[in-house]
């Protein structure tokens, strides 16, 4: 990444900073669909995902004091906020009560089969679970390589790591997931 690159992202901070907003729309112009597939894949609903991407865009317009340039690319900040932002908003999906369900969604609930009742949905549901258990940097590897479609170079890039630790934490989540479905899978079997 090239020093002008990182000074031009600096001033486009500060200029979110003193409340330009021209500023906040070139950012969205730059990140908005790495956010949105972020938020997507965490909500797995195109919704919410667009609510918490505006959420996060929000976010950078009330804080953006809070990057620091020296600690970290502006991409990698804007992803974390994005992360958390997704999750405060899928936990508040969970906790809401019945009484706050909207009228559209009574069909889904009464009417249709529910996707997490599927089996791409219970898959779906297993894959999460079992990826939460992997160590955090090769669950970044793998969200960026498989549900950001970033290559190998790109993710090198995004995290400033070498190539081969890259390819290395990509190679062992993969494993690591692949024992940790089996076996889930050989369980759920034996169970049935």
């Amino acid at each position: 990444m090239s020093e002008s690159f990182i000074s031009d992202e600096a001033q486009l901070i500060k200029r979110i900073i003193h409340k330009d907003q021209a500023a906040l729309s070139e950012l969205y112009q730059r990140y908005g669909g790495l956010v949105y597939g972020l938020a997507l894949r965490v909500l797995t609903n195109s919704t919410l995902a667009e609510e918490a991407t505006q959420d996060t865009f929000l976010k950078v317009w009330n804080q953006a004091y809070t990057w620091d340039g020296n600690k970290g690319k502006l991409s990698t900040w804007l992803m974390t906020i994005t992360r958390y932002t997704a999750i405060d908003r899928l936990r508040k999906e969970q906790n809401r009560s019945p009484a706050s369900v909207a009228l559209d969604d009574i069909e889904d609930l009464i009417g249709k089969r529910s996707f997490m009742d599927t089996p791409q949905g219970q898959d779906r549901q297993l894959l999460r679970s079992l990826m939460s258990r992997l160590p955090n940097e090769q669950i970044q590897v793998i969200e960026l390589a498989f549900f950001q479609g970033l290559s190998h170079s790109e993710i090198a890039d995004e995290l400033t790591l070498p190539l081969g630790t890259v390819k290395t934490r990509l190679r062992l989540g993969l494993q690591k997931l692949k024992v940790l479905w089996l076996d889930a899978n050989l369980q759920k079997n034996g169970d049935s």
